[in-house]
């Protein structure tokens, strides 16, 4: 195996210039300043102090960057993994206490060593059989729960931490009566300048001029009254060393949740990095990105880093500001920690209201609509799995949601595979005309041999799907009274051993009854396969045939020659 699998900054710094340099250095300076507040709010999200996100910015994107597989994928703190965290540690601790961010840290780390050995043992073809319904999805329902967790910090109410969806909603509604429109209005203004700004200057921070504007104010409003909660100081640091909690009961009780975390991280980075890589005709490796995401949740949590994923939003901007390697990642959480260095008592002066009305438009950016409108419209099985993830996510514990979400989604995978399109096959044109060729007699009202039957399979022969064959090939025999059946198998990908122990008794079954079952164009691989698993040897090397012309024609001799003497449809050569 190359070093590159292993170190991926062999295959790309070469592509390194001084032109590159500087373009990643800009689009460094963009994704540094995007995700200054970021961090912060999902930080705050994770029931977090608002340093842990700015951390998890620093450590997971370098990190990452080194040994993941994309070009433009930006790693660090993300919504739907923020508040994964929150839900799976704030039932054993109190958000933002020692033992919560101790547990917390443990997540990550196992978080991480799920990943790397999902990595490891290149298993990242296990996240095409996943819908991106399932993320979004979860999204979906997690933005709704975003929201819910931040009305307390706009309307200034007491609601304790870790309650249900429905119960905070009515424990807020008993309580509306004693909201401080004070916090309101910081949020409100805070909310609409980032929207102001989004819609007219699109190229500037909105989200952090929005909390500078808030911030000035709550300032503003300081003699009005005295209850306006601020997030407080940022300590001007880089990332502590940390130690995760390594006792037997702690990850036992822990493991579970990290694995949700993994899961929902993995899926998160990968889809992000396939969809810029379709803009930057990149090839992604999967294996390698679980790899990377693996490393930096690792490293992470020994850093005072959370459990972090790719991000839409900053990998999106980092691939729009014109980054053409990794080191833009990099560059922005260098340039991040100089921002920290330089600006983190400032935060001392933010309102938390504010930092709630950016978090309301964070959920809301979370919402994919035009994709929800179109599984809605066009798929009835997309939109169970949105439906469904979607609930889930409100009202059952986070992590069963994403289970639930990928199970379905895989059940509905296997339903589809379990049923391959089974085509019948005849010649298009009188045997005397050159003009000759095998088609779907749906495809256009074409006579058929009375005693051989030509079927095409487009999928693979596995245990999920052999069932629905031997039906198709009973109903031949039983309805059609053909005996002779062949199966143009160009179209079949693999035969597994279930689908050629079935296979095999179906030979044995027409064999019987004085017929037999044939196989034409088998691919090279699925041949070989056949050959060492002796299912040619059962069923006799003289029924596979490499061209249609040899299997007609062998098969030919076999049919009763007195039908064929009558017959009226003589599509054969060799009727004739």
């Amino acid at each position: 195996m190359k070093l590159s699998a292993f170190f991926p900054l062999l295959s790309w710094y070469r592509f390194v210039t001084r032109s590159s340099l500087r373009a990643d250095f800009i689009a460094g300076m963009t994704g540094a300043v995007i995700v200054l507040p970021q961090g912060v709010a999902f930080a705050t999200i994770a029931g977090l102090p608002p340093e842990y996100g700015l951390y998890t910015a620093m450590v997971t994107a370098i990190v990452a960057a080194l040994f993941g597989s994309s070009h433009h994928l930006v790693s660090g703190p993300t919504t739907a993994i923020s508040i994964v965290v929150f839900a799976s540690i704030s039932r054993y601790a109190a958000p933002g206490s020692e033992e919560y961010i101790s547990l917390v840290l443990t997540l990550t780390l196992l978080a991480g060593i799920y990943q790397l050995a999902f990595g490891l043992a290149r298993l990242g073809v296990l996240v095409n059989f996943v819908s991106h319904t399932v993320v979004i999805g979860f999204t979906a329902g997690a933005a709704i729960l975003i929201v819910t967790s931040q009305i307390k910090h706009i309307l200034g109410v007491y609601v304790p931490n870790g309650d249900t969806f429905l119960h905070t909603w009515f424990l807020i509604s008993t309580k509306f009566g004693e909201t401080n429109l004070y916090l309101v209005v910081i949020a409100l203004f805070t909310l609409v300048i980032a929207l102001l700004i989004k819609r007219f200057n699109p190229r500037y921070p909105n989200l952090l001029i929005a909390l500078i504007a808030g911030s000035i104010l709550a300032y503003l409003l300081r003699d009005y009254t005295d209850s306006i909660p601020l997030v407080g100081e940022i300590p001007a640091q880089l990332p502590p060393l940390s130690a995760p909690l390594f006792s037997f009961e702690t990850v036992k009780m822990l493991a579970p949740e990290a694995f949700a975390v993994a899961l929902l991280g993995l899926i998160e980075a990968v889809s992000i990095s396939r969809a810029v890589a379709t803009k930057s005709n990149q090839r992604i490796d999967a294996n390698q990105e679980f790899i990377g995401q693996g490393l930096s949740n690792i490293v992470g949590s020994f850093f005072s880093s959370y459990a972090g994923s790719g991000s839409f939003t900053r990998s999106g901007i980092n691939y729009e500001a014109g980054a053409r390697t990794p080191l833009s990642a990099i560059f922005a959480a260098l340039i991040l920690m100089v921002i920290v260095l330089l600006i983190a008592p400032l935060t001392a002066y933010l309102p938390i209201a504010a930092m709630a009305g950016v978090i309301l438009l964070v959920a809301y950016n979370l919402i994919d609509f035009n994709h929800i409108r179109s599984i809605l419209k066009f798929s009835h099985s997309e939109t169970a799995i949105l439906l469904t993830t979607f609930f889930a996510t409100l009202f059952l514990e986070l992590e069963f949601a994403i289970y639930l979400g990928v199970l379905l989604s895989l059940v509905f995978f296997l339903a589809k595979t379990s049923t391959p399109n089974i085509e019948t096959l005849s010649f298009n044109e009188p045997p005397e005309t050159n003009q000759r060729k095998l088609i779907n007699i749906l495809e256009k009202p074409v006579k058929q041999c009375p005693q051989l039957k030509i079927i095409q399979i487009d999928m693979s022969i596995y245990f999920g799907s052999i069932g629905y064959i031997q039906n198709r090939i009973s109903q031949i025999v039983e309805n059609e009274r053909i005996k002779h059946i062949l199966i143009v198998s160009d179209g079949i990908n693999f035969i597994d051993l279930s689908g050629a122990e079935a296979l095999v008794a179906e030979s044995k079954r027409l064999k019987a009854q004085n017929g037999a079952l044939y196989f034409v164009g088998l691919k090279p691989s699925v041949y070989e396969f056949a050959a060492r698993s002796c299912f040619i040897t059962k069923i006799g090397p003289e029924h596979f045939f490499d061209s249609k012309t040899d299997a007609i024609r062998t098969i030919f001799r076999k049919l009763d020659s007195e039908i064929c003497i009558k017959c009226p449809s003589q599509i054969f050569n060799e009727c004739l």
